[in-house]
């Protein structure tokens, strides 16, 4: 593994040391941070939500408004169609909970994964004809659904878009398109989720009909939910969103959302957007994955708590089945790669399975992508010849390009450069794989392939102090484009006779420099077993943080990752 170490400008390093008076290492994490100056740095450790940006700076949101402005007016039915994911189903939660409080009759549709596929559904606006409404707004979906927009317009239905997906170079003829990542939108921040647009609409309606805009605040809890799950950066506007939602989870007042705290053991706790990702996302996930996702949305939209609680305990018991399928679904897929994947000249990986589950490929995907540091496409091909795939990749293949070069082969693709969707046909899988293979082979090197850590800089052990937690602490909420910053010590001696702990996975043990010892862990690590027991120094690349257990609270060392010093390549980011 090759650690990178960021190394900013040393006379910049030196003028925040002296500006902020604090420590070489926390002047270059504020530097690789972008922070320039203390004065510059206010708005970044204190986010506000006046910092927020004027949503009617995205295009076509004052059509967006005044159209949906009308219906209320007018008391005509809105229905919002949602995705089956966090960030849909959040999304369409938010624009549910808001329309209704401004005064508009609304109503959620989220389709079936099995028989609608993703996105825009002709069943979907046939429900919304059958309920009246004459106005659909997507949320997280639609920026590629022009056969369906064309459907919706021959039937007098008007379609809102509003999506976070990269938009092909013409548009859908719907009635307004909400999404920062036009080509001719020059809203200023591209990162939002698909429920982060659906805020600004809200947001955008509240202003217009004078509302007050704690009913849009108030809803910041699952925006944060679907920003975190969404894992889109968490910078600019996203990190305001976060900062504030955070804040407002252990205090909810949405039955569901309680309901799936206490399950994942985050009740009355302020969560970590890890956390949030790790123990609330899944159990919504598994609705959509394994049934019907409409009940993710009644869930977090009820004011009933007994109604709350019986719907998170079902998604709690469909996740642990998602797990199991999950967990057969990922020794196939690593018996095919054994069997099917050429890793010696092969740069990307692409199967199929028969059967496997559409609700768990994305998943997976993301597992054979990490276990094999290379861009992976899964796919499950039902007995009619059709597949479904999910992709995940590695830095320097953009997905969404890749899959636009080679999409003469698909029946439908979308997404982001990191993970994406696709539909091919069995009669097209052969030519598909072959096609993308040449892609990923043609884009990535070798190098490419080698697992990277990016450091924030040195650090010895005697520099972690209390100053230096409270700075790590003001830095959050992490997640991507803002991670925990990670730190090189080298030359540490192992304290004591490193443990083997978990199911034989993790390891355990006591990390010294000089006189100052951290307790270390490091999950996933225990290959390194051998390493730490040879009594010679190690340099070690982790990320600092508490660790509670049992009512102690202590600083710990997580490890990311371990080698003999002087034994392995440390290159230098200038």
């Amino acid at each position: 593994m090759y650690w990178f170490i960021k190394s900013p400008d040393a006379q910049h390093v030196q003028r925040l040391k002296n500006e902020f008076r604090c420590s070489t290492p926390i002047a270059k994490v504020l530097a690789n941070r972008g922070i320039v100056s203390l004065e510059e740095s206010r708005s970044f450790f204190n986010p506000s939500l006046s910092q927020l940006h004027d949503p009617f700076s995205m295009k076509d949101m004052d059509r967006a408004v005044e159209r949906i402005i009308q219906n209320i007016t007018d008391q005509i039915p809105i229905l919002v169609f949602g995705d089956y994911d966090v960030d849909g189903t959040t999304g369409a939660s938010v624009l549910y909970l808001a329309l209704q409080q401004f005064g508009a009759k609304v109503e959620t549709y989220i389709p079936d994964r099995e028989k609608e596929g993703y996105g825009l559904s002709n069943e979907g606006l046939n429900h919304g004809k059958e309920i009246g409404a004459n106005l659909i707004i997507t949320c997280d979906c639609g920026i590629n659904a022009f056969d369906h927009v064309n459907y919706a317009n021959s039937e007098g239905l008007d379609v809102i878009i509003t999506d976070h997906h990269t938009p092909d170079e013409t548009l859908p003829d719907a009635y307004a398109i909400l999404n920062p990542k036009r080509q001719d939108c020059e809203y200023p921040f591209k990162g939002l989720c698909g429920c982060g647009v659906a805020l600004k609409l809200v947001q955008a309606v509240g202003m217009k009909t004078e509302q007050d805009l704690n009913i849009v605040w108030d809803l910041l809890d699952l925006v944060t939910l679907g920003t975190a799950s969404d894992m889109v950066p968490i910078i600019d506007e996203n990190r305001i969103i976060v900062h504030h939602g955070l804040s407002l989870i252990p205090s909810t007042s949405k039955a569901g959302l309680q309901a799936l705290l206490r399950l994942a053991g985050l009740e009355d706790k302020l969560p970590t957007v890890g956390q949030l990702v790790f123990g609330v996302a899944p159990r919504i996930n598994a609705a959509g994955r394994l049934g019907d996702a409409n009940r993710s949305v009644e869930l977090l939209t009820t004011m009933d708590s007994n109604r709350a609680n019986d719907l998170a305990n079902e998604l709690d018991v469909e996740n642990k089945r998602r797990q199991d399928i999950q967990l057969s679904v990922i020794d196939e897929a690593i018996r095919k790669v054994n069997a099917e994947v050429d890793l010696v000249n092969d740069r990307a990986i692409v199967l199929a399975g028969l059967g496997w589950h559409a609700g768990v490929v994305g998943i997976v995907a993301s597992r054979i992508k990490e276990e094999y540091n290379r861009p992976s496409i899964v796919i499950s091909m039902d007995k009619d010849g059709t597949g479904k795939g999910s992709a995940r990749s590695v830095h320097g293949l953009d997905l969404y390009e890749a899959l636009t070069k080679v999409n003469q082969w698909l029946e439908g693709y979308g997404g982001h450069p990191m993970a994406a969707g696709l539909t091919v046909t069995a009669e097209n899988y052969n030519s598909f794989r072959q096609a993308f293979l040449d892609v990923a082979n043609s884009t990535l090197t070798d190098e490419d392939l080698i697992p990277s850590l990016y450091l924030d800089g040195d650090l010895a052990l005697k520099d972690i102090d209390q100053r230096f937690l409270t700075f790590l602490e003001k830095l959050g909420p992490f997640g991507p484009s803002n991670m925990r910053p990670k730190f090189a010590t080298t030359g540490v001696e192992i304290a004591g006779n490193p443990r083997v702990i978990g199911n034989g996975d993790h390891i355990r043990f006591r990390a010294r420099q000089g006189r100052t010892t951290f307790n270390a862990i490091g999950f996933n690590q225990s290959h390194q077993y051998e390493t730490l027991i040879k009594g010679l120094p190690v340099d070690l690349a982790y990320v600092v943080e508490l660790n509670v257990w049992q009512g102690h609270t202590n600083v710990q060392l997580n490890i990311r990752d371990i080698a003999l010093s002087k034994d392995h390549n440390i290159k230098r980011l200038i």
